[in-house]
């Protein structure tokens, strides 16, 4: 298993951080009405935003091969951690580790599950 494109993968890496970011920002008042409602809108915003990277990040590399999906997913996973996290826990929401890693952190999990899956089904 290898990225064809390191340099590509971090870009989208980061595009996939700060995507669903910038978004849930006009979509943070439903947390306060219902936070399951926004827990699943900002997950639907993950996996599109996982989609479309991933297609941009596979045009140029031909279909994906499932392994490759995997581990691109897990970079872009690992990318969103260390952006997300020190915000959560030292910024205004104080959380703790495992609040942060069970209510947001987890999410990106997503990520590597979609590209994996998405690549597999293509196989």
């Amino acid at each position: 298993m290898k990225l064809n494109c390191w340099r590509r993968a971090a870009w989208l890496g980061f595009l996939s951080w700060l995507v669903p970011f910038l978004f849930a920002f006009p979509v943070f008042p439903l947390k306060r009405v219902s936070p399951a409602l926004f827990d699943t809108v900002m997950s639907l915003a993950v996996v599109a935003t996982a989609a479309w990277l991933g297609r941009k990040y596979f045009q140029r590399n031909g279909g994906p091969r499932v392994g490759e999906a995997v581990l691109l997913g897990l970079v872009w996973l690992a990318i969103n951690l260390v952006m997300d996290y020190p915000m959560f826990s030292y910024g205004p929401m104080k959380m703790t580790a495992a609040q942060y890693y069970s209510e947001i952190g987890a999410g990106y999990l997503l990520y590597p599950a979609f590209l994996g899956g998405s690549a597999w089904v293509q196989r």
